[in-house]
């Protein structure tokens, strides 16, 4: 990772396509989805967030396929708990973390669309999912770390000796990442996540979800807090002006509704003139801020967000490649470990985030990591 110890995620498809552009191709390119992962790995990215919904491929053969051809790209794939018995998870992400030699973590999303949940077949409320989900994680966790058989009788699940045989690469197992920004994600994701994972809200709100998080996990009994994601979709350019000439561009194809028809389904979903909003409290943040205001702090930018119904990581950092990694570190001096960046020109915004905009926030953390080192030897000289 980069120091001190920040970690940077892009995403991939398996097909060229994004809220600004139709899909080019079929829904599963292979090729298409190895130059996409080797595109991140070339750019310098710790980790790829592999995305999940009830239409997209699974994401577990996505991430098998990549990590055949990639060296040391992470993999972050996302799951919904209450689909497989947590078992089968546990054996599913095992092999493949096993496979690939420790590169797999998982990213656990309750889900917050009932409509969408129950086109896999859910009809579990939003508080029973996340209890659901707060038993799955124990499951899961058990799983990967028993040597002994072990039985469970809970709410949800049950059964009986199961023998964990397939177990994780690393001793310290598979690192579970976890997204939302209700009380109930605070609570679960306090008790069970190495990262807690937030979409792009303002510095304040941002410093706020994390003092909540934190919370969630002392009063878990956790000594160790998770550590923080935070999600943006970066537009950048050469001066300024170029960028903000872009991001009104990228704005107003989103409003035409061009994208992939599964970006437009979610558009207008999210946005229709009879739809009450969305239901997952991320969006509502997300849809909250930017009726405040278009603009927020050093270049966090939200017309995006309410133009796609904020059904996802939708806001925007705009500028120049010095502004945009100015304002990753204003996250980063908040507490934010985890960077997830994507863009509306996904590929080609992935080539240019490792050019200009990974290295100068690389860059900058070295050098606090040095002067950090430097000011501790004078403190100690001085003694």
């Amino acid at each position: 990772m980069t120091p001190p110890d920040i970690e940077f995620i892009g995403m991939i498809g398996t097909q060229d396509s994004s809220e600004t552009r139709p899909g080019q191709g079929p829904l599963i390119d292979p090729a298409y989805t190895v130059r996409f992962a080797r595109a991140h790995e070339d750019a310098g990215f710790d980790r790829v967030l592999i995305g999940y919904s009830s239409g997209r491929p699974d994401g577990t053969q996505v991430a098998a396929h990549v990590a055949a051809r990639t060296e040391r790209l992470g993999l972050l794939v996302a799951h919904r708990p209450g689909f497989v018995a947590p078992t089968l998870a546990a054996r599913t992400f095992a092999t493949l973390d096993q496979f690939t030699e420790g590169r797999v973590a998982v990213h656990t999303i309750s889900g917050g669309n009932d409509t969408e949940q129950r086109r896999d077949g859910d009809y579990l409320g939003k508080d029973e999912r996340y209890e659901r989900t707060d038993e799955y994680l124990g499951i899961l966790r058990r799983a990967w770390s028993s040597t002994e058989p072990f039985s469970h009788s809970g709410a949800h699940y049950r059964f009986e000796d199961y023998a964990p045989a397939v177990l994780p690469h690393r001793e310290s197992g598979i690192p579970l990442y976890f997204g939302g920004s209700s009380e109930a994600a605070y609570r679960v994701g306090g008790t069970h996540a190495d990262v807690f994972a937030l979409w792009g809200e303002p510095l304040a709100e941002t410093a706020e979800q994390i003092a909540a998080v934190r919370a969630a996990a002392e009063a878990a009994g956790r000594s160790t807090p998770p550590r923080i994601s935070v999600s943006f979709r970066p537009i950048l350019g050469p001066t300024e002006d170029a960028a903000w000439e872009r991001a009104h561009r990228i704005l107003e194809t989103i409003q035409s509704g061009v994208g992939s028809p599964f970006f437009d389904q979610v558009r207008q979903q999210r946005v229709g003139a009879s739809d009450a909003g969305p239901q997952n409290a991320g969006s509502q943040r997300l849809l909250a801020a930017a009726a405040r205001k278009d603009l927020h702090d050093r270049a966090l930018w939200t017309p995006t967000a309410t133009a796609s119904g904020a059904g996802g990581n939708t806001t925007a950092l705009v500028g120049t490649p010095e502004t945009v990694a100015r304002a990753l570190l204003d996250y980063v001096d908040i507490g934010v470990t985890t960077l997830l960046i994507r863009g509306y020109d996904p590929l080609d915004d992935a080539v240019d985030y490792g050019r200009h905009l990974l290295p100068l926030v690389r860059q900058e953390l070295a050098h606090r990591a040095t002067a950090t080192a430097s000011a501790s030897v004078t403190a100690g000289s001085a003694r």
